[in-house]
């Protein structure tokens, strides 16, 4: 198994590495509640997508 011969040095490590980062979801305002929600969901506050309730949300 070949090996490097040289060392790689901090930049060159960092250079490879700067892609590897976690990008921050995007999110919404639900538009019947105003909570915050996954763009393109159904709003687990109040069960509503696209201004009609898909899904009965329980209270907690």
């Amino acid at each position: 198994m070949p090996n490097p011969k040289r060392r790689h040095s901090k930049s060159r490590r960092n250079k490879r590495r700067s892609h590897d980062f976690l990008t921050v979801r995007s999110t919404s305002q639900c538009p019947d509640c105003h909570e915050t929600k996954l763009p393109h969901r159904v709003c687990p506050h109040c069960g509503y997508y696209r201004g009609r309730e898909v899904i009965e949300v329980g209270e907690k």
